[in-house]
């Protein structure tokens, strides 16, 4: 129950923010909106599968990099197979993917699911650091729009509201720990066993993560690091020229990703917030709010699409293919 809550709160804040941005639309620049999704040129959305199938495929390469110092090469077809489900499972669950993609890994390649989602941790962690170049590049390039949004936030937010929830969080959370520690003691003798099994499981997570400090070919896995976050951009950049008034230059499309990755992690699949950061920074670029969101609906609209279409089939080729291998 409590998971459900956990995914039906995030899904709550997605829809939540497609109607806030949808009445963010002056009524009279609402048919502007429908004309530029009815007008949107959806064959460069072709260039775009392909681009972004391609990201997913140096994804899946840096992470059979990131394992192989712990003495794992699993296939190059699994490997992105199991990365593509990953993405489709994290439309439904946050998270959920990161998971299900080292499980698949280990019942068709037999390798340990503790260790390599240790590397999965490894990967993220490394992906934040990416993210953090991207909004600095945004920063050195559009240092005008990012300090713009950044006022447009501070004026929205209640800073007394924020403290005080802030207050109670810290005392909810101290009060809980507080409860778990007396738990703790008191079935301390009985929980020994499942302890041992959490310890086995964090070391081999532990494992994991250290793994990616042992690469010998850093070069290599800069390298698809790079190529990745560099596909991301382009395919936001050719996405810009998707629908009317909305093509603009690659320092706009580098705000665009780094606001729009934001919206990624916050909602699940992006839903509703994706969307939403897009208009803001491309309204902050001098693109009319109502044409900046039926860009950011259309590109949403067509990532998700590829996720259902390259997660589906990688679902349905996964057994097929190892089954044919055995």
């Amino acid at each position: 129950m409590g998971k459900f809550l956990k995914i039906a709160f995030f899904f709550l804040i997605g829809i939540l923010l497609i109607w806030w941005s949808l009445h963010q639309i002056p009524p009279q620049e609402w048919e502007k909106f429908t004309q530029a999704l009815a007008k949107s040129k959806l064959l460069l959305f072709i260039p775009v599968f392909f681009i972004l199938a391609l990201s997913h495929f140096f994804r899946a390469l840096r992470w059979r990099l990131i394992m192989e110092p712990l003495g794992y090469k699993p296939s190059i077809i699994n490997t992105y197979l199991a990365v593509l489900i990953g993405y489709l499972a994290n439309l439904a669950v946050p998270r959920l993917g990161e998971v299900l993609k080292c499980t698949l890994l280990a019942k068709y390649e037999k390798v340990p699911a503790e260790k390599i989602v240790g590397t999965i941790v490894a990967e993220r962690a490394f992906d934040v650091i990416s993210l953090g170049i991207i909004f600095l590049l945004a920063l050195t390039l559009q240092f005008n729009v990012i300090q713009a949004g950044w006022i447009q936030l501070k004026t929205q937010s209640t800073p007394d509201a924020a403290t005080a929830g802030g207050s109670n969080l810290l005392y909810l959370l101290g009060g809980i720990i507080i409860i778990g520690l007396i738990v703790l003691w008191i079935f301390r003798k009985k929980l020994a066993s499942p302890i041992t099994k959490f310890k086995t499981i964090l070391l081999g997570i532990w494992e994991g993560v250290i793994s990616a400090t042992k690469l010998k070919k850093h070069n290599l896995f800069f390298f698809y690091s790079f190529a990745i976050w560099f596909l991301y951009l382009l395919a936001t950049f050719i996405g810009l020229y998707g629908t009317e008034g909305t093509a603009s230059s690659f320092s706009t499309a580098i705000s665009c990703l780094a606001y729009a990755s934001i919206g990624m992690i916050l909602t699940p699949g992006g839903i509703g917030a994706y969307a939403y950061f897009m208009a803001k920074v491309l309204e902050l670029n001098g693109v009319e709010y109502a044409l900046g969101l039926a860009n950011g609906t259309l590109q949403w609209f067509a990532q998700f699409i590829i996720v259902i279409v390259l997660g589906g089939v990688s679902l349905m080729l996964l057994p097929i293919i190892n089954k044919e291998a055995k």
